[in-house]
């Protein structure tokens, strides 16, 4: 579990997060939505250390995240497993050496256990066939299993995706949402999304929380989203046709 507390920060003194609370449960899909500039991403570097909040704590199963020495925070760092938008894939890497990258930098393990592991996560993604061919030989549906596949391999305890689904065709994206929802389960993972699909937020949100211009609006589910009075959260769930009709239906 994460916890986060009265999360701020500002940059020139423009505040972008003002005072943000939040509980991601383990084993759970857990969503961060909201318009463009709405702090989501800032919000997901403060959470995994990229950015440093200028208030506030956050908490790794009680372990505070900011509170501690430096080898505390690697600690928690290398608990981490992280896909990145673009995928963020060495070019120059197969895809099997991308996928073993954190095993070389941050392991002593064995060449053949880091072998048998890198083999099981692409298994796993779908991709073992995959693990000699280059990241351009691959479509960009097969870039974000890479990227998942590495961000498993170090056998993480929170995954955070920062727009998996982006760039990538309708029935490709339901076929990542689908994987990051059963790695989840399966490993009893805190998983952290940070989305504006639609689609992703109706099928895996089981427990969302809205930003609107730097605060939380909103927290909830799948299950009660179409049934908020927040204005601001309708006009940004309702602006897709397809959830306009289903609330009509309601």
């Amino acid at each position: 579990m994460i916890e986060i507390k009265n999360i701020k920060k500002s940059f020139n003194g423009k505040e972008v997060l003002s005072g943000i609370d939040a509980v991601f449960k383990k084993g759970e899909t857990n969503l961060i939505i909201g318009g463009s500039g709405t702090g989501k991403s800032v919000l997901l570097k403060c959470i995994i250390g990229l950015i440093r909040p200028d208030e506030g704590r956050v908490l790794y199963n009680d372990r505070d995240f900011y509170g501690g020495d430096r080898e505390a925070f690697q600690a928690i760092r290398r608990e981490m497993g992280v896909l990145f938008q673009g995928g963020a894939l060495f070019d120059s890497k197969t895809v099997a050496q991308n996928v073993r990258f954190p095993l070389d930098m941050l392991t002593d393990m064995p060449n053949s256990e880091k072998e048998d592991r890198v083999r099981f996560c692409l298994e796993r993604v779908g991709l073992d066939q995959a693990a000699n061919r280059m990241p351009s030989e691959i479509s960009g549906g097969m870039k974000k299993r890479v990227g998942i596949a590495r961000a498993i391999v170090m056998n993480p305890m929170y995954l955070f995706c920062d727009e998996p689904n982006s760039g990538l065709d309708p029935l490709t994206a339901v076929k990542i949402d689908e994987l990051i929802q059963e790695i989840t389960h399966e490993y009893k993972i805190t998983t952290v999304v940070i989305t504006h699909d639609m689609n992703s937020v109706m099928e895996i949100g089981q427990n969302i929380i809205f930003l609107y211009k730097g605060k939380k609006l909103w927290e909830g589910n799948n299950q009660t989203i179409t049934e908020s009075e927040v204005p601001e959260l309708n006009e940004f769930l309702f602006s897709n046709k397809l959830l306009r009709d289903l609330r009509k239906t309601q």
